[in-house]
């Protein structure tokens, strides 16, 4: 609540004034983002007299953060941009030139930002903030679902509709929490692979789907590629996710979850 009183002072008339284009939309959730990190600083601050209060969150910005984060950016990107390919190699789906509304370039780059801004974002508040509090009062099995399953939860604020029609969603977001916190737990307290590994997903996901890159062939049922071709809502996609969480756990053999 605090975050909203603060910033809707400050978005409303940038609305009001230029309206809710694309760069407007930009523009807001920067001022979101920022004031953000503004008040985590604070409460880490005067809650727990952390002197350093982001970098107790898992940000400490360093020669190892940028190779995690990088790390994190490759396996994201390439796992979903390999599924996209396998399902075309199997006739599932068929590449499309990029819409004429869209230049693929500016999509690509426009795209690195707003999915950076995004990941580092909700990175900072789930596995960051979220995950510190839950790990304070309850174990780090109990942490663990219950952030994963909120995360996926927060997700699915819109109409009821809207849920009823992408339910299937919530198994590839809840598998996409466990991975994202297991990817703190690998970098032993540092957000840098989540935030790459949240950051590569959803880069790769816009710039398939921004320019309609891809058709569906309709040669298997949606729920296989994706209900409302979103991968995340599919068994070929709840795979892929997967075998993102399975292979962080198992480099991560001395922790219990």
């Amino acid at each position: 609540m605090a975050l909203v009183a603060v910033w809707l002072p400050l978005a409303g008339p940038i609305y009001l004034i230029w309206g809710t284009g694309n760069t407007v939309s930009i523009i807001t959730m920067l001022l979101l983002y920022s004031e953000f990190v503004w008040l985590l600083r604070l409460w880490g601050q005067q809650l727990y007299r952390q002197a350093h209060s982001l970098r107790f969150y898992g940000l400490a910005w360093s020669a190892r953060f940028r190779q995690e984060l990088l790390a994190g950016l490759a396996v994201g990107f390439l796992t979903l941009m390999l599924m996209f390919i396998l399902e075309g190699g199997l006739g599932w789906l068929t590449w499309q030139p990029p819409n004429p509304k869209f230049n693929l370039g500016v999509v690509v780059v426009e795209g690195l930002a707003i999915t950076l801004g995004v990941s580092f974002a909700e990175e900072l508040l789930f596995r960051g903030w979220l995950l510190q509090e839950l790990e304070r009062d309850y174990s780090l099995s109990i942490a663990l679902w219950a952030n994963s399953l909120l995360f996926a939860l927060l997700h699915f604020i819109r109409p009821l509709e809207a849920i009823i029609a992408t339910w299937t969603q919530f198994f590839g977001l809840s598998i996409m929490g466990v991975s994202l916190v297991w990817g703190r737990r690998l970098c032993q307290g540092r957000l840098s692979f989540a935030i790459g590994l949240h950051w590569g997903l959803i880069w790769s996901y816009y710039i398939i789907n921004v320019p309609d890159l891809v058709k569906y062939s309709g040669q298997v049922p949606a729920w296989v590629t994706g209900i409302g071709n979103n991968p995340l809502a599919g068994l070929i996609g709840l795979a892929f996710l997967s075998s993102i969480a399975i292979a962080i756990r198992l480099q991560m053999p001395r922790l219990r979850n």
